[in-house]
Parts: structure tokens; C-alpha cells; sequence
């Protein structure tokens, strides 16, 4: 398991736009297993939407993204050296709104890697059943 702390040697991101808690599954250049627990304390749900609060799907996708980004980083022998830009998303679809107190997995899978170029298939679930998912394109490159 890869703690907070660690995923903070990795990602840049902060409070409170890092998104993901803990790394529960890692297999160096393949693939990686991520979790954010929501709490209502998530500062988005003051506007997204009040009296009715969901995880903006925007979100979800950055959360994958970081998720991706440990992967990429923690698989390169210089991470202390390198940052992860993000190309594209694609085929992103949100199959079920993210509410506080759920718990997302986020499951992504190196599909390619050339050069400095990493794609990735990426999925978020909740209880099992998924909630988003897409397909990533990312660069890493010296900071």
C-alpha cells in the first residue's frame, strides 16, 4: 500500500485538489489501484449542488488522472525529476452520481508506453459497480 505521504512524493497536487487518499494495488508499468473516500467536508459540495450534493464528474476524472500520474511516476527510475502533463481524455462517460460517503476505487491500466508517452484505460467504481471511466493520454517530462 502507497500512504499519502508517499503519493505526495509523486504528484505535485495539494489540498484541495489532491484526490486521492491511498494506492492499494500497484504492478510497476501496468497498472495501479487508487481510493478517495468523499466526505460532505469536500469543499465542491458547497456549490455542486446545494441540498443535493454529487461529486462533479470533472473530478472524478482529475482523481484518475493523479491516479495515473503515481503510476507513471512511481514506474520511472527519476521520479524526483519528472512531472506528468495530461494530453487527452477520452471516452469519458459517468454512469452514477458520487455522493458523500461513498468510497471510489479507481482501477487504470497502462495500455501503451512510447518514449515519454503513457495511455491509459481508466475506471471508477463504487461498490463495485462503476461510476466513470475513460481513456488517458499523458506526457512525462523534466521539471
Amino acid at each position: 500500500m502507497i500512504d499519502i505521504n508517499e503519493i505526495m512524493k509523486y504528484l505535485p497536487h495539494r489540498y484541495p485538489f489532491l484526490l486521492v487518499d491511498k494506492i492499494v494495488e500497484f504492478e510497476e508499468n501496468k497498472r495501479i489501484v487508487g481510493i478517495k473516500n468523499v466526505t460532505i467536508n469536500e469543499p465542491f459540495f458547497q456549490g455542486h449542488f446545494p441540498g443535493h450534493p454529487i461529486m462533479p464528474g470533472v473530478l472524478l476524472l482529475e482523481a484518475m488522472a493523479q491516479t495515473g500520474g503515481v503510476l507513471a511516476l512511481k514506474s520511472d527510475p527519476e521520479p524526483h525529476k519528472k512531472v506528468l502533463y495530461f494530453m487527452s481524455i477520452d471516452n469519458a462517460k459517468f454512469r452514477k452520481p458520487v455522493l458523500p460517503g461513498d468510497q471510489i476505487r479507481f482501477e487504470l491500466e497502462l495500455i501503451k508506453s512510447r518514449s515519454t508517452i503513457r495511455a491509459f484505460k481508466s475506471v471508477a467504481k463504487v461498490d463495485g459497480v462503476v461510476v466513470a471511466e475513460s481513456d488517458m493520454m499523458a506526457m512525462i517530462v523534466d521539471k
